[in-house]
């Protein structure tokens, strides 16, 4: 009888051969740093409605502000856990569709509220960014089986094209009051981007060729027409009619000025699974979804290691804080051209950012990652409280693991 190999301790060694997207020790350790991360964020569940923030052991933290994203995430990443049989991963996903639907959602004006606390609102505003994660939680819970699901998608989805879609543009508003009242004409990429996941997610669930068709076009305004026009760097800000607005500087965690090469991942990487969910047509599609992963590493990696937060629209360092995010979907990004391409310099790169990774944000001794480190190499605190979500961290485990650029559920059962 063949004996099975211990989890390693390490996401392999960097001489390896082969690659490690399929080794077997590699594999065993992304399954076991994927169990690891749903067993930390299970104590996100408490007694009542609404979920907790956890601090860096996992002890609750103070306060009961409860932010859309924040519900929104963990319904999306818990029903990743139901696919892959987490234990008790089905009563978060309950929790966090009921609190959604008796909470977040606004019975007077329709559509979800950005936060509660003690369960009135708190901030009424309605934003693409929060609601685009209401579809994505939608569509990961109908993939995992919630009969709720469809409810939700409906009403998501109607909110969406009401409120949010802008035909003539092919993309999403970002922020209107409670009552539907404009009160900006700010535009950005943020909002849209995330909006392409959660179009791409519901494609997967339903089938529905709108979707397909709405997250094509939102990525041909950014990878098609901005991207290459500003050397393959994307500027998140614009104004109401969509040129680009380069001196704004907003919201320091949503909104940071210049470019952010964190989002240069995820939309290569969102590029690329729309191109495979439409049958990969020969196109520029592999080709733009690479220059934007090269460009951003190339730009954004640090001497000491990591990924700096913000650029210059020269490509030169404007923040250099060192988060965990960046990593986690330059991971994803790197993972997915490994897919489609066998090139040894992805492969440094996928092992150069896991151990990275290993090294100096996953918490050994607690468990989750920290989100933020300083210029030793040391956790800090940030603009973030506690460990944010399990959200970022739990896709670069799973993502590389389903060996498929879509329809990932698929390549986890």
């Amino acid at each position: 009888m063949t004996t099975r190999p211990s989890t390693p301790t390490t996401p392999g060694p960097m001489d390896a051969p082969g690659r490690w997207l399929n080794d077997v020790a590699h594999r065993d350790w992304l399954n076991d740093q994927s169990r690891a991360l749903l067993s930390f964020f299970d104590a996100s569940l408490q007694d009542g409605s609404g979920f907790s923030l956890l601090d860096h052991d996992g002890t609750p933290l103070p306060g009961d502000v409860q932010e859309l994203h924040t519900t929104t995430r963990l319904v999306h990443s818990y029903a990743m856990g139901c696919l892959r049989g987490h234990a008790g991963a089905d009563q978060i996903v309950d929790h966090g569709m009921a609190y959604l639907n008796r909470h977040h959602k606004d019975p007077v004006h329709g559509g979800y509220v950005w936060s509660l606390s003690s369960h009135a609102v708190a901030d009424g505003t309605k934003l693409a960014y929060g609601h685009v994660f209401v579809l994505l939680a939608a569509s990961s819970a109908k993939l995992a089986g919630h009969p709720d699901a469809d409810a939700l998608i409906e009403d998501i989805s109607d909110v969406l094209h009401r409120h949010f879609w802008e035909e003539d543009s092919g993309l999403f508003c970002d922020e209107k009051s409670r009552d539907w009242t404009p009160f900006s004409d700010y535009r950005g990429m943020n909002a849209n981007m995330h909006a392409v996941e959660a179009l791409l997610a519901a494609y997967e669930a339903t089938q529905r060729e709108i979707y397909l068709t709405r997250a094509g076009r939102i990525l041909g305004f950014f990878t098609a027409k901005m991207a290459p026009a500003e050397n393959w760097r994307l500027p998140e800000h614009y104004h109401g009619d969509w040129t680009i607005d380069r001196s704004y500087a907003g919201n320091h965690m949503f909104r940071p000025a210049g470019t952010t090469p964190g989002h240069s991942f995820e939309l290569g990487r969102l590029l690329l699974q729309y191109w495979d969910l439409i049958g990969r047509p020969s196109s520029d599609a592999p080709y733009a979804a690479r220059k934007l992963i090269e460009q951003a590493l190339q730009d954004a990696w640090l001497p000491d290691g990591g990924l700096a937060y913000t650029l210059n629209f020269d490509g030169s360092v404007a923040d250099p804080s060192r988060f965990w995010w960046p990593v986690t979907e330059a991971i994803n990004s790197v993972a997915t051209l490994l897919l489609l391409e066998d090139r040894q310099a992805d492969e440094d790169w996928y092992r150069k950012l896991w151990a990275f990774a290993d090294k100096t944000f996953i918490d050994h001794k607690h468990g989750g990652w920290f989100p933020a480190i300083d210029a030793t190499g040391a956790p800090t605190s940030s603009i973030f409280a506690g460990k944010p979500d399990i959200y970022h961290a739990l896709q670069a485990c799973l993502f590389p693991l389903s060996g498929r650029v879509s329809r990932m559920a698929k390549g986890w059962r």
